[in-house]
């Protein structure tokens, strides 16, 4: 994409923060340490600043290889951060995957072990206000308003639910005091604008009660974006570029998918939103649409660092960036994330701030979950005994290049899959599929391997792994059938049926045909 007339169609690429009412009372907020006990070791700990996109695919961020797309603030944060190029959402009991990798990251529990309400967790936010930090939410939650009122002490343009137009975000607050959500009402600002505004303005209210306090406290700022998640309507000045010079198609783009391993794939909403067989030229314009989200999401964050800096937050601040998982648009003869092929459970993960190596990536495997201990330890808290995932500061230090030696994927009781540092087993029990890849030569997941007679052992091995790993979580699906059902499933000319969220110009442009 030609570099200058892209950036003249946006203009400026980040925005100082516009001056904003504070909506936050000049008071010291809630928590469970007594007043007074602020202590030296207390103001010397981090801030968290951690910035969560939903539907994000792990390859969307310009500086990750894709010259396709536009991340100037996201590049940056990689050049000073610690990028983990090998992130994972572990899965999804259903087709909101985004419950349960967000329920994952609370608990830093693997799946079979956390419920979508959260009802007996003790939360990372939780952990962190008893040891001292302030916290704070905004955007999207989807684990239900007990679970909220649980982890948060403040909370302001919450959205409870899982998705929304982006220019009519239903939203509620959270009165500090009484513990008691506001009447929902519809957001006018799109949806990263009126989050990243949020969160600065929650930063200018921090900043002057640090100086009327005379100290600092610590504080857990939580911004979960709404974007890239559908409906793909970003601002039409986002969009239009992206259509001047639409992206090219994934590599393993497909018309159909080539085993129909989920049945729900015929039907589940995500799928409707193209039609069967997949046009190319939908797709490129969905990607053209998904690509302006993910540029307008990256401004945003970018006034948000702003407000870090004027605040005097940015030296002392570690900033994560990560989404609860990825997307396919177009891959495997996909468009949603309901499966266990990268393009969906990986997502993208950078680590940035104090201690951490600039510009440095990682190639362990780690999953989301693992940024429940990884903060909790930079901060100084006590990590909850029930916490499955694994510290990755050893890995940021460089004293370890690994946090383990594989990785399990699950998708309701369809979908299996099992990797190590280069190979991936899928297993789908309700066709009897085995597919094995080579993700060193072959990371689109294109030339299945499991029938090769040089990889029958290695097959083996990786079954095997793949039932040590289901004991070790605590996951009962079978992994064979008895009446499998066939492979293969032409779905052309499926029904399909525009949500309630989708505006307008999408149904026309996507939907005329139904």
């Amino acid at each position: 994409m030609r570099g200058a007339s892209f950036r003249s169609s946006f203009g400026l690429w980040i925005t100082l923060a516009s001056t904003v009412a504070c909506h936050y009372p000049a008071q010291a907020a809630r928590s469970q340490t007594t007043k007074g006990q602020t202590t030296e070791a207390q103001a010397q700990r981090p801030n968290i600043l951690f910035l969560f996109a939903d539907d994000q695919r792990p390859d969307s961020v310009a500086a990750f290889g894709n010259e396709h797309i536009r991340t100037p603030v996201l590049d940056r944060l990689a050049s000073r951060g610690y990028r983990f190029a090998q992130n994972y959402c572990m899965g999804g009991r259903h087709g909101a995957v985004c419950i349960c990798s967000r329920a994952m990251l609370m608990s830093g529990r693997s799946l079979p072990r956390v419920r979508d309400d959260m009802r007996d967790v003790h939360s990372l936010p939780q952990c962190l206000a008893e040891s001292g930090y302030v916290t704070f939410a905004t955007g999207k939650w989807h684990n239900g308003p007990k679970a909220f009122l649980r982890c948060f002490q403040q909370g302001r343009n919450i959205m409870l639910g899982g998705m929304s137009d982006h220019t009519k975000v239903p939203v509620v607050d959270l009165d500090p005091e009484k513990r008691t959500f506001s009447k929902v009402r519809t957001a006018r600002r799109f949806s990263s604008r009126l989050f990243a505004e949020t969160v600065i303005e929650f930063l200018d209210g921090r900043a002057a009660i640090d100086k009327e306090a005379g100290e600092r406290k610590p504080f857990f700022a939580y911004v979960a974006f709404t974007a890239p998640h559908d409906p793909r309507n970003p601002p039409e000045d986002y969009r239009k570029p992206y259509y001047e010079d639409l992206p090219p198609l994934p590599a393993n783009f497909r018309p159909q998918v080539e085993w129909f391993a989920d049945e729900t794939w015929s039907h589940v909403r995500d799928e409707c939103l193209a039609a069967w067989p997949r046009d190319p030229d939908v797709i490129r314009q969905q990607l053209a649409e998904y690509y302006g989200l993910i540029t307008h999401l990256d401004g945003q964050i970018g006034r948000i660092f702003e407000a870090l800096d004027k605040n005097g937050y940015g030296k002392n601040t570690v900033v994560v960036y990560t989404a609860d998982h990825g997307l396919a648009l177009g891959s495997h003869g996909l468009v949603g994330k309901q499966s266990i092929y990268e393009h969906s459970m990986g997502c993208p993960l950078i680590l940035a701030g104090p201690g951490i190596p600039a510009g440095k990536t990682s190639h362990a495997l780690t999953y989301l979950l693992d940024l429940n201990p990884t903060l909790c330890k930079l901060a100084g808290a006590k990590v909850d005994a029930s916490v499955e995932g694994r510290d990755l500061m050893p890995i940021v230090r460089g004293d370890s290049d690994k946090v383990r030696d594989s990785l399990f994927l699950m998708y309701r009781g369809t979908q299996r899959s099992v990797r190590d540092d280069r190979y991936k087993l899928i297993r789908f029990p309700e066709i009897d599929k085995t597919l094995l890849y080579d993700l060193q030569d072959d990371p689109s997941e294109l030339r299945d391997l499991s029938d090769l007679p040089q990889h029958e052992e290695r097959v083996e091995k990786l079954w095997k792994l793949l039932e040590s790993w289901q004991a070790q979580v605590g996951d009962e699906a079978p992994l064979t059938v008895d009446q499998p059902r066939p492979q293969k499933r032409d779905l052309t000319g499926g029904k399909r049926k525009p949500d309630r969220w989708q505006p307008e110009w999408i149904r026309k442009k996507y939907f005329d045909d139904q």
